[in-house]
């Protein structure tokens, strides 16, 4: 039986939800013939979010990790290739921080590569009907930072760990709330796209080879 374990953070910058969280929660005690799954909230602040991803890696010993953030304003679940070793906050995290320019790691590479399926599970959202794609930047707030702290605390692990982050994009009653209008998807379908991103990740061994890249 593996174990996955699934974060999601707590809203930031005033918000009074976060999708992340809305959908993993929602999958707290969920089991597959062959996983089960441990579902934990991360605080939105740069040093303890890693802090305690860390922490949870080394209480559960999980097989996978995915890690799951809002990205508002993208339209699509965007399963994230690589995190690299930098924190520019544009805005505050909950914790009054706004790092500019600063490693994550003094002792780390310049990026990381995600080890999950990502064009696999790119393919079984789309084949749902779910709009999805490879992203190419996680960007520079604290989902790259907890993507990259995971990424690096795996990286040194004795058995290796499937890890990734995924973005997840505003609820519709958040994007109603904002005069832009931005893309939105109903909770509904997060959750159904974040089950994909478990089995898929349980069940594939070897990425799929097929076109995730960007013109820009």
């Amino acid at each position: 039986m593996k174990t996955v374990l699934l974060t999601g953070f707590e809203p930031f910058n005033g918000a009074s939800i976060n999708p992340a969280w809305e959908a993993v929660r929602a999958l707290e005690g969920w089991r597959g013939e062959h996983f089960r799954v441990e579902v934990r909230q991360l605080p939105c602040v740069f040093g303890q979010a890693i802090e305690d991803l860390v922490a949870m890696v080394d209480e559960l010993h999980p097989d996978m990790v995915i890690a799951v953030g809002q990205a508002g304003g993208r339209p699509d679940i965007s399963v994230e290739r690589v995190a690299i070793n930098v924190d520019d906050a544009s805005i505050l995290d909950n914790g009054g921080q706004q790092p500019v320019d600063a490693a994550i790691a003094s002792d780390g590479p310049a990026a990381y590569f995600s080890t999950l399926p990502i064009k696999a599970i790119v393919r079984a959202l789309r084949e749902k009907g779910l709009v999805a794609g490879v992203s190419q930047t996680a960007g520079t707030f604290v989902c790259n930072h907890v993507f990259y702290g995971l990424m690096h605390h795996a990286s040194v692990q004795p058995q290796p760990i499937k890890a990734g982050f995924i973005h997840v994009p505003f609820l519709p009653e958040q994007a109603a709330a904002r005069p832009d209008a931005p893309p939105s998807m109903a909770l509904d379908d997060i959750i159904a796209g974040i089950k994909l991103a478990v089995e898929t990740t349980v069940s594939v061994d070897a990425d799929v080879r097929e076109t995730g890249g960007a013109t820009h």
